[in-house]
């Protein structure tokens, strides 16, 4: 490795070189670096991984140097270096920083000079960061589906619990007929199986990658016997069913399978920030609200007012879905943004998407082990709004 790459900071051997000193120059922003999504950083090490191991099958690289390679990736997946990859996420250039931050961590660690092409050898930035976004969303989406099972387990025991107690049914926010308080659980149980199997078809859908078709999807670049080795590589290197889309030209064009799953994650936030609100609501009072459900009590909600506890719980579900739909206004815009034979946005679309689903992910729990299986019912407010005047009018009508 060439003295000139090799720099100190705080004491510490930087393993990345110029081309990572040149992003963090110019075009560093926003603030948000690699090293914030580890997901990331372990599925361009599996790609990287894969690569090595294919160009040595197809006799472009030494099956020594190929080693090499692997075992510096190997020391990525591992999660150890996550702090050389200062790049911000958010550049221009199609995710040019990143490949490259990628590429000199990974050289330095296999012994070779920084500027060797070996680790690179056979790829292009949007292929690897195309496949590495993909395989960081479907293990990012593993464990939101995980998420989801303790949310309708949760669920089903509170529609159990609350299943023999009656309150008012309302519509327009106008008192309606009487429904068991069980009836507001069992619908988001509803619903959050139909998200839980719609987020296995947007999963399966991700496996489609285009690794080895080079920048726009032609190939140019990488030669026919690596692009032979490299889908078994890939699937060697990460244990998943992967295969290519149809046309690798349409994979270069048009990420909408990003812009899918950014749909569905935002639908998911959007739902359960309405059951956030729902929850807000019907455990307002304690004296003037409709004091219908009781929240567990987490942390004082006021400087000011004495006693006073806040649903701050259900709040952050609902800030953390306004954010969301923020990510995913972009991600649906950046989809048509992109020009001609290359969407050089796509790795924007996919970083979105990602902090989107740490954050839906990170809520999620929060939400559900600090407020909703904590909550409890008012008895004796519910059945005095079940047996008011207008359920005993609709009552009545139905007796006719």
């Amino acid at each position: 490795m060439k003295s000139e790459t090799k720099r100190k900071t705080d004491s510490n051997e930087v393993l990345f070189g110029d081309q990572t000193g040149k992003t963090l120059l110019n075009m560093s922003f926003s603030g948000v670096p690699l090293t914030k999504f580890p997901q990331y950083i372990l599925a361009a090490a599996q790609v990287k991984k894969a690569c090595a191991l294919a160009n040595s099958k197809a006799g472009l690289l030494s099956p020594e140097r190929a080693e090499q390679i692997q075992k510096a990736c190997d020391l990525l997946i591992a999660g150890e270096y996550a702090e050389q990859f200062p790049v911000d996420v958010y550049h221009g250039g199609g995710g040019i920083g990143i490949n490259m931050n990628l590429n000199e961590v990974i050289a330095t660690l296999a012994g070779e000079d920084i500027q060797a092409p070996d680790v690179n050898l056979s790829q292009s930035t949007s292929d690897v960061c195309h496949t590495s976004l993909r395989l960081a969303l479907i293990d990012m989406l593993a464990l939101l589906d995980v998420q989801l099972a303790e949310w309708i387990t949760a669920l089903e025991k509170k529609a159990q619990e609350f299943a023999g107690v009656d309150t008012i049914g309302r519509t327009c926010w106008q008192d309606g007929l009487r429904v068991p308080v069980s009836a507001l659980f069992e619908g988001l149980l509803a619903t959050l199986n139909r998200q839980k199997h719609c987020f296995a078809e947007q999963s399966q859908k991700l496996t489609a990658v285009n690794l080895g078709w080079t920048v726009i999807g032609t190939g140019a670049g990488a030669p026919a016997a690596y692009r032979n080795e490299i889908l078994s590589a890939l699937r060697e290197a990460t244990g998943k069913e992967l295969h290519w889309r149809k046309s690798p030209l349409d994979s270069a064009q048009y990420p909408d399978d990003l812009a899918e799953v950014s749909s569905a994650v935002r639908r998911l936030a959007e739902i359960l920030a309405k059951f956030a609100r729902d929850l807000r609501l019907l455990s307002s009072g304690p004296e003037t609200g409709l004091r219908e459900l009781t929240l567990p009590t987490v942390q004082k909600g006021s400087s000011f007012f004495p006693g006073k506890v806040n649903p701050v719980i259900p709040e952050t579900m609902i800030q953390c879905a306004m954010l969301i739909g923020g990510h995913d206004s972009v991600i649906q815009n950046a989809l048509g943004m992109g020009e001609v034979h290359l969407n050089v946005w796509e790795v924007m679309m996919g970083f979105l998407l990602m902090d989107s689903i740490g954050m839906l992910s990170r809520q999620m729990d929060l939400f559900l082990q600090h407020c909703v299986v904590g909550i409890g019912v008012n008895r004796d407010v519910c059945e005095s709004y079940a047996f008011s005047k207008m359920p005993l009018i609709v009552d009545a009508k139905d007796r006719r």
